[in-house]
């Protein structure tokens, strides 16, 4: 079994207000390091110069006074120590004296103007180290193991001896940590102020971007594809040199775009609404008058002959699905133009029982099973569109799969809204029409729908028509062997 990978990603700030805060407060973090580093670096370069001068101007007195035991050049008795002459010499100032290489006397002035024997505290290390500072008369670092970090200057004497003279580096190395410190803290709180600033005037910056962006959101929960729609109010001007400005501006002229398109199809389909039911009205006399006809050739007493019968049978039976294709068509055009439907209390056990029993006497090849509740469900709306609800649903098992298929139609009550649902085990919806099942004329298999009698494609556009009326919602589920349809409404009794 290999173990799960562990996988980590940084947090980075998501929001463009962030983003540049933080960059602002990283930006001025960095500058703020460079100009400190950059402070203290130079600081102890100069206190460095500093003692460099020093020791140039102490010059190698006190290591020459080492071997004379303090007396100074030229004088028969000094005030100095014996270990050496420490007058005007600085406290912490070394000394040391080496003779081939070898260090003869080292001493280091201590408070008080007393000298330090440091010829024994010497590790192998400080005296190889003491060998090896150059006699260029300039200053060197090193580091002494019973003394701290020295700035050192060695010259060569009149004997051919090495004089080296050194000065404690502690001061400005101490000078350099107090530089670090105030910076540290003066850049600190400056930062702190800058990002509360900073955040501040990135927001008062950005608020056009956010006004923009909030009338995005609106727009996106508008219906745009439903009917007509107001646009909420465009985003105020910026000021169009700035960026945030010129996207505002942009914004705004998609804004009338979109709306000036919207309006033009709304206006589009009221025509096409208009011409529909206008067009299914006028066509409900002429086809009703044609089926008239027909069936009262069929009545004739006089002798007809069979092709005659035949031709006047079928002009009768396509009378007829033609009169429901235009009733089907008013409906939907009707539903279209936002007509109220009648809206009173309707037994949907009732006359969901209804439907099964008519399906079953349409349908006996199939097996039809029926799961109802013990108590009678009631909804408010039109018994009649409800009835079409149920029988379209029917009426499409019925005709999409084969003989012998088995039909479950249940009803149940979840959460205060009565859900219905067909199920069926046939071969399903394919895949290339679920997306436009609900849709106008979509046909899954158009010989089959045609060899039965089968409608237009409109059965399940008006199932989904008359529910959105009743403010319910249906959904398809569909897989080979597995299609279910789920109708929602809004219970009013489940007692």
């Amino acid at each position: 079994m290999r173990a799960p990978r562990w996988s980590w990603s940084p947090s980075w700030p998501r929001t463009l207000r962030t983003r540049l805060t933080v960059g602002l407060v990283v930006l001025l973090a960095v500058g703020s390091a460079a100009v400190g580093v950059a402070a203290v670096v130079e600081l102890e370069r100069f206190l460095t110069g500093r003692v460099d001068q020093q020791l140039a101007e102490a010059g190698p007195r006190f290591p020459a006074s080492l071997e004379r035991g303090g007396v100074p050049d030229g004088r028969d008795d000094h005030d100095g120590d014996e270990l050496g002459d420490t007058r005007h010499q600085a406290t912490g100032t070394f000394g040391a004296r080496l003779v081939d290489g070898e260090v003869t006397h080292a001493a280091v002035i201590r408070s008080g103007d007393a000298a330090a024997d440091l010829d024994a505290g010497l590790t192998p290390g400080d005296e190889r180290r003491l060998a090896a500072v150059p006699v260029d008369g300039h200053g060197h670092t090193i580091r002494l193991s019973g003394l701290d970090e020295y700035r050192v200057r060695a010259v060569r004497g009149l004997d051919g001896d090495v004089m080296i003279t050194g000065l404690p580096l502690e001061p400005v190395e101490a000078a350099g940590h107090r530089l670090m410190l105030v910076s540290g803290v003066v850049f600190g709180i400056v930062l702190t102020a800058t990002g509360v600033a900073g955040a501040l005037w990135v927001r008062w910056s950005l608020r056009p971007l956010s006004r923009v962006a909030a009338t995005a959101t609106r727009v996106s929960e508008l219906p745009l594809a439903s009917g007509e729609v107001a646009l909420p109010p465009r985003v105020p001007d910026a000021d169009p040199r700035t960026e945030v400005g010129r996207l505002a501006a942009a914004f705004n002229r998609m804004l009338g775009h979109v709306e000036g398109a919207l309006t033009k199809r709304h206006a589009s389909e009221e025509r096409l609404r208009r011409f529909a039911a206008d067009a299914s009205h006028e066509l409900r006399t002429p086809v009703a008058s044609v089926r008239g006809h027909a069936e009262l050739a069929l009545l004739h007493p006089g002798p007809v002959t069979p092709e005659v019968t035949r031709a006047l049978e079928r002009i009768a039976a396509e009378s007829a699905r033609m009169g429901e294709m235009v009733d089907e068509m008013l409906l939907l055009a009707r539903l279209d133009a936002g007509r109220p439907l009648e809206r009173r209390p309707v037994d949907l056990t009732r006359l969901v029982l209804d439907a099964v029993t008519d399906a079953r006497a349409a349908g006996p090849g199939h097996r039809w099973e029926l799961e109802l509740p013990e108590e009678p469900v009631t909804v408010e709306g039109d018994a009649h569109r409800l009835h079409q609800v149920v029988a379209n649903l029917l009426a499409n098992a019925r005709l999409h799969t084969p003989r012998g298929t088995k039909v479950t139609v249940a009803l149940r009550v979840a959460d205060a809204e009565a859900v219905l649902t067909v199920h069926d085990d046939g071969p399903g919806v394919p895949a290339e029409i679920r997306p436009t099942v609900f849709e106008r004329f979509t046909r899954a298999d158009r010989r089959r729908v045609d060899a039965s009698g089968g409608g237009a494609g409109l059965g399940l556009s008006i199932v989904s028509a008359v529910v959105a009326a009743h403010d319910g919602n249906v959904r398809l589920d569909s897989e080979p062997g597995s299609t279910t349809f789920t109708v929602r409404l809004r219970a009013t009794s489940a007692s």
